[in-house]
């Protein structure tokens, strides 16, 4: 395609198709459920872990991406709960913390420069991805799945009506947390490929474009994904 190796265009192809559709699927959560803000803190937590992944020798970036994410996942959860302040003020105190922390990191990086494979971090690199990142992305689609078929009920119940879904018995806490936790993973996992800088807007755009077009939830599922993968496969495409 266009004069590129196969076997760089074909990761890239496969690897940009199921970040958007999974970005879009935890989108459609982060939306329903005005998480925007715990998304984007989130985004700029994997992004800083990324950094000091890069900035240390020895240690996986991807790893402390995730670290990075889940444990920002594990503090906003309860301090949106419990906080008398609005989760807006709390994580507009933490999102600046997070991105100094990850220029910081990155202007430690042996490699740091304008350029560099650092700030693929801060734009993303879809070129960059190997065929072991599409499968862990694969995996993490896969996981993804499985987990919102077996309790498809249950989500659909929290997404729509979290006091309703309580009342019916369903432990809220526990789906509002595990939603939280598939986010940070799924921020993590896409990081290389977003950027940290774009990876949010691949999270919101295409959900909030399937709720205006749609009014049936199950509709949102199926559309908004979909998107999510034309427009990461359009932006590669006109890249070129």
């Amino acid at each position: 395609m266009f004069g590129i190796p196969l076997h760089i265009v074909l990761p890239t192809l496969i690897g940009s198709l199921i970040a958007g559709g999974i970005c879009s699927v935890m989108g459609i959560f982060v939306v329903r459920m005005n998480l925007s803000s715990l998304g984007f803190a989130m985004s700029h937590a994997a992004f800083a872990g990324a950094a000091l992944g890069i900035a240390v020798s020895g240690l996986d970036p991807l790893l402390m991406a995730i670290l990075f994410a889940v444990a920002m996942a594990a503090v906003l959860g309860p301090l949106s709960e419990l906080s008398r302040l609005n989760p807006d003020t709390i994580i507009g105190a933490i999102f600046p913390l997070m991105m100094a922390l990850g220029l910081i990191f990155l202007s430690l990086a042996p490699s740091a420069g304008i350029g560099s494979g650092a700030l693929s971090l801060l734009w993303g690199s879809v070129l960059g991805i190997t065929m072991s990142d599409v499968i862990k992305l694969g995996i993490l689609a896969v996981v993804l799945l499985f987990v919102l078929g077996v309790f498809w009920k249950e989500f659909l119940a929290v997404l729509l009506d979290r006091k309703l879904a309580a009342a019916s018995g369903i432990p809220v806490r526990v789906y509002y947390y595990t939603i939280l936790f598939l986010t940070a993973l799924v921020v993590a996992f896409s990081l290389r490929i977003t950027g940290g800088l774009l990876i949010y807007t691949l999270m919101i755009l295409p959900a909030s474009a399937a709720y205006q077009l749609l009014y049936d939830i199950k509709k949102v599922f199926l559309a908004a994904p979909l998107i999510g993968a034309l427009s990461s496969l359009l932006g590669f495409i006109l890249s070129l």
